[in-house]
């Protein structure tokens, strides 16, 4: 974040040309990479009365060396943890191994110290020379040997490990002057000294590269070497304003000669150098995520895959310092204002590319810059998970520490909205919610740009903030709606208004209506039709509806609504009153306007809220106005009754019959369809108005007229045939003269007028008179046709020979021969029917006679717990005991029946036995005798069939 708590962009100098300024201008739209906040927690503190000199950073804790001599361990949060003084003066250098199990520092002292953070375990070497570097080997905790690499103003570079008898000393360099740096990755060790840089391999225990210093570098005590490994094969060399980039990998295979023999297994090439306008205090690789300074994209956005292997960066961090005290270039001068220190610049964090290409530059703002050099500060990196997603960076001077972090979405958000971009900054916030991740308060966000927008008076486009900003906030929707009340520009606001979730005070809604009413009669009707009714006070608006409505009716058209035309404004303004008369549950008072609005959904209104006793007195009005309505759609036809003829029908309870017939007899087709409806609902009904339908079904559906006269006996007879006779409708007039008695009238009126001989077949059959089949029979004997419909329908109530004989001689007859054979086929017919059925009759009477004799015969099972049909005991009571066995198959106890003192006993079965000699013959006899004595004196039958009413 530019321009944080540890960090001032560069501004232009007020001497530059104008070209100048606007180039700087544009550079400061830019958005910075990172972002700075200074460490706090006990951090402050510490450095009171004291400096810091050296730095180190795990993904645990971080190291703090001063010029006291005092080693802090800290946690990331600044929260303190140990501290302890290990050395008597300035701590050089301090370093983690790579499990932050054991800490190492280096001191101006000569005295190395390695404490294990949350042991007791310690060593102490005594180098005697003041040290400026020390590294511990790669999982120092792990490894037995406790190795440790240490060098200074001595020159010489010595390898400490852990034996059998204690620690042993390994010379790997000296004789080229100090050793300003050490850094050691896996099995390298880097370090540097007066003549350039050199790695040496501890697989092989050989030294695989020299790097030379460069030749015109200033004094290497005045600006220090940064080696920095950025992986297992790339080492990073800041040297004064140089920075070169050296990859270590293995020797290709060659036939090995005498030449070769004793290369080492690895050799190292130089892939990059380049030189910087600036003194190098620090480097680190910058990972890909924290460059995209124009779009940054948050680390934890990458594929689940990069958590494991961190990709390549692709440029540098370098903390650059600019000398402006140059008397190392005039040691030998004796002016004293040469010879005098300057005022140091601000140290600046540059990301550079691999190019060696400025992509950003930040100066940061630290306490007591100006008295700072280049070796005062410090640079390193910290990744608190390990797995490079929430990597930062640490810059230490003697009295401050910032933090630097790469820049994330929110912080993309927050540098938008500081120059104004909202609608890019809701964007960002919209992509970050879609993809799942925290987002910062949009509606903050969304205040200021709505702000933004009314002050340039795009009050729409700020209207369709309200959604984003104002979210499930009532008070703030009602704040910002009252603000475009009072700027006038409700109509901006209106459409993204929400009726739900959230539903905001009915004063707001109430406030809308109005604005409708005075400006927009089509907006205020369809707002009405959509929103919900309970949102705003139903009777407050219907009142200043009202009252608009009635200064738009003029008086003189008040007495005469129904009929005059209204205004389209006053249609819409009824509309709406109507609607809400109904949603307020006031159907009465609705209904008026439904009618003088002539809308369909009147009879709708009526039916759902029951107000047929309301339209009591507007039969008239409801029919005139149904048919009105289905003129406009079809062509109505006469039995078409429509809406309200059904409805006045089909509440006769609470619209009354007469009621309806006094308001429809000035429309006598109405009063039809009204009338003809409760017939067909029930005959009854109509008892008191049967004459006068009967002169409706006359006029205007004569078919119908002869349904209704058989159906009904409520009419008068003679009034009837009057009317008929008037309209000359004859077969109404054989009925009725039919019902009167006059039946030859009515016989002749069919032969004479209508010609139709089944018509008086039938009319004949229906009065079932023989006179009257007489007088069809003299009626024709003149008339062919008459004869031969007679012979046609011959039956029962004609004899065709009585007919045959009264045909007179000579008389043509067309079709007798067919109607002669027809008589002759029926009678044939009717033979063969009879011959049948009586074939049929005999055979099921001899099975049923067979059948009625099997079971007759057949033989009955009595056991110990049959029981008697009369007296529910068991029927073998005792030996003696005389059971009756019925044809009906019914068995009772003897004295059930009428005449049991008459019967006689029965023989005694001993003497039966004694009298037969023992031959069952007799004994069969005997028993038959008896049942024959017995059935003598029966004369009632069966008592059960008897009491069932069957005799037996």
């Amino acid at each position: 974040m530019g321009g944080g708590d540890g960090v001032e962009s560069e501004e232009t100098d007020s001497e530059e040309d104008e070209e100048d300024e606007d180039g700087d201008e544009e550079d400061d739209d830019d958005e910075p990479a990172l972002k700075y906040e200074r460490f706090g927690g006990a951090f402050q503190d510490l450095l009171k009365k004291d400096s810091a000199s050296a730095l180190a950073v795990s993904t645990k804790f971080l190291a703090l060396g001063s010029h006291s001599g005092f080693v802090h361990i800290l946690d990331l949060t600044g929260q303190r943890i140990k501290t302890f003084k290990p050395h008597a003066a300035s701590v050089i250098d301090v370093c983690f191994d790579s499990t932050a199990e054991f800490i190492g520092t280096a001191s101006m002292d000569g005295q190395v110290f390695i404490h294990s953070i949350s042991g007791t375990e310690s060593y102490t070497f005594d180098m005697k020379r003041p040290l400026r570097s020390l590294a511990l080997e790669p999982n120092f905790a792990k490894r037995g040997s406790r190795a440790v690499v240490c060098g200074g103003m001595a020159g010489t570079l010595v390898l400490h490990e852990k034996g059998w008898l204690g620690h042993k000393e390994t010379l790997l360099h000296l004789g080229e002057g100090p050793i300003w740096h050490i850094r050691w990755r896996g099995t390298l060790i880097a370090w540097a000294n007066d003549v350039g840089v050199k790695i040496y391999d501890t697989a092989s225990q050989t030294r695989i590269t020299y790097i030379e210093r460069q030749p015109d570098s200033p004094r290497p005590d005045l600006f220090k070497c940064t080696l920095h490994w950025q992986d297992d094969s790339t080492l990073l060399i800041a040297w004064a304003d140089i920075i070169k980039v050296a990859r270590i990998r293995a020797r290709p295979r060659t036939p090995t000669s005498a030449a070769t023999a004793n290369q080492p297994p690895l050799l190292v090439e130089i892939t990059a150098v380049f030189q910087l306008d600036c003194m190098i205090a620090g480097v680190i690789p910058l990972s890909p995520v924290m460059t995209d300074h124009k779009h940054p994209v948050p680390a934890h956005t990458r594929s689940p895959s990069s958590s494991s292997t961190v990709p390549a960066p692709t440029s540098l961090l370098v903390l650059a310092y600019s000398p402006v005290d140059t008397s190392f270039l005039h040691e030998a001068t004796d002016d004293r204002t040469l010879q005098a220190r300057k005022r140091a610049e601000r140290p600046e964090l540059r990301v550079i590319s691999r190019a060696g290409e400025e992509l950003a530059n930040d100066a940061l703002s630290v306490t007591g810059f100006q008295s700072w050099g280049c070796n005062d500060y410090v640079l390193a990196e910290f990744d608190q998970d390990d797995t490079g997603k929430t990597k930062g960076y640490l810059v230490l001077s003697p009295k401050d520490v910032i933090i630097v972090r790469p820049r994330d979405r929110k912080d993309h958000i927050a540098w938008l909205v500081e120059r104004k971009r909202y609608e890019e900054a809701l964007g960002q916030i919209e992509i970050m919610e879609s993809e799942g991740l925290e987002t910062v308060d949009a509606a903050g966000i969304g205040q200021r740009y709505i702000e933004h927008l009314i002050g340039e008076g795009d009050f729409t486009k700020a209207a369709k903030l309200f959604s984003k900003v104002c979210g499930q906030d009532t008070k703030r929707w009602e704040d910002w709606i009252f603000v475009f009340a009072q700027k006038q520009q409700l109509q901006a606001a209106i459409p993204y208004i929400p009726t739900d979730k959230p539903r905001l005070g009915h004063l707001v809604y109430e406030m809308i209506l109005a604005h409708f009413l005075a400006n927009d009669r089509q907006a205020l009707q369809r707002t009405i039709n959509e929103w919900p009714k309970d949102i705003y006070d139903i009777s407050a608006v219907i009142v200043a509806i009202h009252s608009e409505l009635e200064r738009c009716t003029p008086s003189s058209s008040k007495s005469t609504a129904l009929l005059t035309p209204a205004s389209p404004d006053t249609v819409i303004l009824m509309e709406c009153l109507a609607e809400l008369y109904t949603a307020n549950r006031q159907p009465a008072k609705a209904l008026p306007f439904f009618i003088r609005l002539r809308r369909p959904n009147v009879f709708q209104l009526i039916r759902e809220h029951n107000l047929f006793t309301a339209v009591q007195d507007q039969a008239l009005l409801l029919v005139e106005f149904d048919h009105e309505l289905m003129n406009k759609h079809k062509d109505t036809e006469s039995n078409e009754r429509g809406v309200a003829i059904t409805l006045l029908v089909d509440h006769i309870h609470s619209i009354p019959i007469p009621r309806v017939v006094q308001q429809l007899r000035s429309r006598s087709r109405f009063l039809f369809l009204y009338l003809d409806a409760l017939f067909e609902k029930d005959a009854h009904l109509i008892s008191d108005f049967a004459d006068m339908l009967v002169e409706l079904y006359a006029e205007y559906a004569p078919a119908k007229l002869i349904d209704f006269l058989r159906a009904s006996s409520y009419y008068n007879l003679e009034a009837a045939y009057k009317t008929c006779t008037e309209r000359d409708l004859v077969p109404e007039m054989v009925f009725l003269l039919g019902r009167m008695g006059d039946n030859k009238k009515a016989l002749y009126l069919i032969i004479e007028r209508l010609g139709d001989v089944n018509r008086a077949i039938d009319f004949a059959k229906d009065q079932n008179d023989d006179d009257l089949w007489e007088d069809l029979l003299k009626y024709s004997e003149t008339r062919p046709p008459f004869i031969r419909g007679l012979l046609e329908n011959v039956g029962a109530e004609i004899d065709p020979i009585r007919l045959i004989r009264r045909i007179k001689n000579g008389l043509e007859i067309p079709g007798l021969k067919p109607a002669l054979i027809k008589i002759l086929h029926d009678f044939n017919l009717q033979i063969s029917l009879l011959e049948g059925c009586q074939a049929i009759l005999h055979g099921d009477s001899s099975d049923l006679a067979k059948r009625l004799h099997r079971d007759q015969s057949s033989g009955f099972l009595i056991t110990s717990k049959t029981l008697c049909p009369i007296c529910d005991l068991p029927l073998q009571e005792s030996p003696s005991t005389v059971v009756l066995l019925f044809l009906c198959r019914h068995a009772v106890h003897a004295r059930h029946v009428d005449c049991c003192d008459e019967l006689p006993p029965p023989p005694d079965p001993v003497v039966a036995s004694v009298t037969s000699g023992g031959r069952s013959s007799r004994g069969i006899s005997a028993r038959i005798a008896y049942t024959a004595m017995v059935r003598a004196k029966l004369r009632q039958g069966c008592p059960v069939c008897n009491k069932e009413g069957h005799r037996t």
